[in-house]
C-alpha cells in the first residue's frame, strides 16, 4: 500500500528532474540564457544543482518502495 505514493513521487522527481537538466543542457549548447536577467553562470548553475536534486531524491523515493 505505501509503495504507492513513493513510485508516484520518485517518477514526479525523476520526470522533472531530468526535463531541468535536458532543458538547461539544451539552453546551454545554444548559448541562450537559462533565466533572463541573471548572471547565465549562477542561473545554470542553480539549474542544474535544482535538475540534480530533484533526480537524487528520485533515487532515494524508490529505494524506499
Amino acid at each position: 500500500m505505501e509503495s504507492g505514493p513513493a513510485i508516484f513521487t520518485g517518477a514526479v522527481f525523476a520526470l522533472f528532474g531530468s526535463g531541468l537538466l535536458l532543458w538547461t543542457a539544451v539552453r546551454l549548447r545554444q548559448r541562450a540564457p537559462v533565466a533572463h536577467g541573471v548572471n547565465p553562470l549562477t542561473s545554470a548553475t542553480a539549474a542544474g544543482l535544482a535538475g540534480a536534486v530533484a533526480v537524487v531524491l528520485a533515487v532515494w523515493c524508490f529505494t524506499r518502495v
